[in-house]
């Protein structure tokens, strides 16, 4: 599988995309059994000794010693990009010592839901039977990512993620995992089919998906929505529509670009007549402008 988004977290809030690095996740022999899929949460604990320990003035930085030296292959993934290094980790914590300690009881009952999230994982399976489960590691960051995924397996940030929202958020990464998608053209449109094909089938498997406020808001200017983005999705110009770039010029929320991402993949899945065989290609769109085309969903705004 290959993965074309690498997404940064600005200090400013901003998510934006900062490369097109390709992952070739195939090269790990991963579990074809849901039943073999593995859940850490030891990164969670470390964590936690490691803020004990820099409460109590720990001479030195805790969270090099205590959390990210001996951290999961999950963890030393997450790090470059989203934690970029321990002093990065030790400020922001002593800016937000309040907020980390506020969610500490939710990251420790983060595996409440392991038992459902694992049912999205059967379901999957029964939709895909191409399906691969890595491990799901879950790590404590620097409140600016709830979910990633790399050759390693699934990473979520369980500073960000209410232990409710776990089945949902798992379900969403765990299909970008088994996603063949070429950024063919580099371009708008490939990113939102991305991230809504992704939401649009987690929320097959799991029932839910992590997006609420967006897709209200589109849901109730559809047609709108759709006059502009037809006119930028053949751009790489992402603001107003992905990853918290936006521009001001109404009161739209972030990550549109998933709600019509979900629209594209739905109008797809709605028109076929074998679903099981929908789901497979969804998961392996090779050209994005011609699964627009073949999805239908233009023509409902002649």
């Amino acid at each position: 599988m290959k993965k074309a988004l690498l997404i940064l977290w600005l200090s400013a809030g901003l998510w934006l995309v900062s490369s097109y690095a390709q992952y070739t996740y195939a090269q790990i022999p991963f579990p074809e059994s849901p039943a073999n899929a593995k859940f850490v949460t030891t990164d969670v604990s470390n964590f936690w000794k490691a803020f004990d320990a820099f409460k109590k003035g720990y001479k030195g930085n805790p969270f090099a010693d205590l959390y990210i030296n001996i951290g999961s292959p999950g963890l030393q993934d997450f790090i470059p990009d989203r934690v970029l290094h321990a002093d990065s980790l030790l400020n922001i914590i002593k800016k937000r010592t309040a907020s980390y300690a506020g969610m500490r009881k939710n990251t420790e009952h983060i595996l409440d839901k392991e038992k459902q999230t694992r049912a999205t994982f059967d379901t999957l399976e029964k939709w895909y039977p191409k399906a691969v489960f890595p491990p799901v590691y879950f790590v404590i960051g620097r409140f600016n990512s709830a979910g990633t995924s790399s050759k390693n397996g699934l990473i979520i940030g369980a500073e960000r993620v209410l232990s409710e929202n776990v089945p949902s958020i798992v379900a969403h990464e765990l299909v970008h995992f088994q996603q063949n998608i070429p950024f063919k053209y580099e371009i708008l449109l490939e990113a939102c089919i991305m991230e809504g094909s992704a939401d649009f089938i987690g929320e097959l498997i799991s029932g839910n998906h992590t997006n609420k406020i967006a897709f209200q808001y589109g849901d109730a200017h559809e047609k709108e929505l759709w006059k502009e983005f037809k006119t930028k999705m053949n751009t790489m110009d992402y603001t107003d529509w992905l990853y918290g770039a936006l521009s001001g010029k109404d009161k739209r929320p972030n990550d549109l670009g998933y709600w019509i991402g979900y629209q594209i993949t739905k109008a797809y899945f709605n028109k076929a007549t074998d679903k099981k065989k929908a789901v497979a290609d969804i998961l392996n769109i090779s050209d994005c402008r011609d699964f627009l085309a073949k999805s239908g969903y233009a023509e409902k705004f002649k």
